[in-house]
């Protein structure tokens, strides 16, 4: 059987038993990798509607950053950007990026919280003012960034016929980049 804590309320912890509980979490967070690999995995069955799967547009995005000699930030950030579409699909991007905020740059957390923003201005049948809810965000430093994410590595992701890289390519850079010490500002 597994060693437990004694306490029912944090408060009655002892040194001992939070610093077992510590030595728990580290163990667990190195896992941290596996399951994101695995949450992205589990896209391929995802809802659609598009011609190819969430999980292939995932690896197309990364495909696209990478070739286009994006930094391993915003490789992951390609990479990663839609996992949240089943468990928070109207906040997917502020999940995602709240996941990757300790690990990524601040400019490509902030492009995958705001992703779904700017890219409702390719969605023609779209509202002009919900065309433009971008311009919201036109004072951030990361605003053209942004523009430039959604352009060439997300709204062209949806090609049957685009020959992307296997998730095993990526691997390598998932566990380096969510194995960093995380930073918290």
């Amino acid at each position: 059987m597994q060693k437990i804590v004694d306490f029912t309320r944090m408060e009655d912890g002892t040194k001992e038993e939070f610093e077992f509980l510590d030595e728990l979490e580290d163990g667990f967070n190195l896992g941290l990798p596996d399951r994101l690999l695995k949450t992205l995995d589990g896209l391929k069955d995802s809802f659609s509607g598009y011609r190819i799967s969430r999980y292939e547009h995932c690896l197309q995005s990364a495909t696209r950053a990478y070739e286009n000699n994006e930094d391993e930030d915003m490789v992951m950030a390609a990479l990663f950007h839609d996992i949240g579409d089943e468990l928070a699909p109207y906040t997917h991007g502020e999940m995602v990026a709240a996941i990757l905020k300790p690990f990524v740059s601040e400019k490509a957390a902030w492009i995958v919280k705001h992703h779904g923003v700017f890219q409702q201005h390719y969605m023609a049948h779209m509202s002009e003012e919900e065309k433009n809810a971008r311009d919201y965000f036109k004072d951030s430093p990361y605003y053209e960034e942004c523009i430039n994410f959604c352009k060439n590595y997300d709204q062209n992701c949806f090609d049957p016929n685009y020959v992307h890289y296997p998730v095993e390519f990526f691997e390598p850079m998932v566990r380096r980049v969510f194995t960093r010490t995380p930073e918290f500002a």
